[in-house]
């Protein structure tokens, strides 16, 4: 998990991961297209993503297709902000019942 944390640390790598999820199987060229880094760093980022297995790539003829990969995604917000929601939730619901019993 300390590698996703770190991968999601960065903005661009962030910034990549949107645009992954606004159109997923991208290739390199179609992920760089309107960024302001050079192909390399994109290659770099895209690096990071796949070790911390955010990204996926799978070879389509001469191209290399990025596809995202919530799984990690998904496992911190299980485990670190679903947690933290179930206190507020159970506030909200105390809250709601009491002004009910009040306006009875």
């Amino acid at each position: 998990m300390d590698e996703v944390f770190k991968a999601l640390a960065d903005p661009s790598r962030r910034s990549l991961l949107d645009r992954l999820h606004a159109s997923n199987g991208q290739t390199l060229g179609e992920l760089c297209d309107g960024l302001a880094m050079t192909r390399q760093a994109v290659t770099k980022h895209l690096g990071i993503l796949e070790a911390a297995n955010l990204v996926s790539t799978i070879r389509h003829g001469r191209e290399k297709l990025h596809y995202l990969n919530p799984v990690p995604i998904h496992r911190i917000g299980e485990r670190w902000i679903k947690k933290f929601e179930r206190g507020k939730l159970t506030a909200l619901s105390e809250l709601k019942r009491q002004l009910e019993k009040r306006d009875e």
